[in-house]
């Protein structure tokens, strides 16, 4: 079973992260994305799938035009995970 980040533990994980926040109300973490147009918005929401199905954990994505939205938090945990972490930290790199 995947273990909860907790305290001291949270905190330096989310520390190595860009632009990721806390999800009010929920042991989770969110970014927000605009992009140029929709085709690069669903380009990026492409490839975040694409690596989010080989780490066989699934983010939450939200998408309006060009802007779009990932909620990431591990359900089988019942919060925030390093699974989270590293799928974040692989995001990060995509929107790079």
């Amino acid at each position: 079973m995947v273990e909860r980040l907790t305290g001291a533990a949270r905190r330096a994980a989310l520390n190595g992260l860009h632009g990721w926040s806390d999800v009010d109300g929920r042991d989770a973490i969110q970014n927000d994305y605009q992009f140029g147009d929709f085709s690069e918005a669903w380009g990026f929401m492409s490839r975040v799938a694409l690596f989010a199905e080989k780490m066989d954990h699934h983010p939450e994505i939200f998408n309006v035009y060009n802007r779009v939205k990932l909620i990431l938090s591990t359900h089988d945990a019942g919060g925030l995970s390093e699974r989270d972490i590293r799928l974040a930290a692989a995001i990060d790199v995509i929107a790079a």
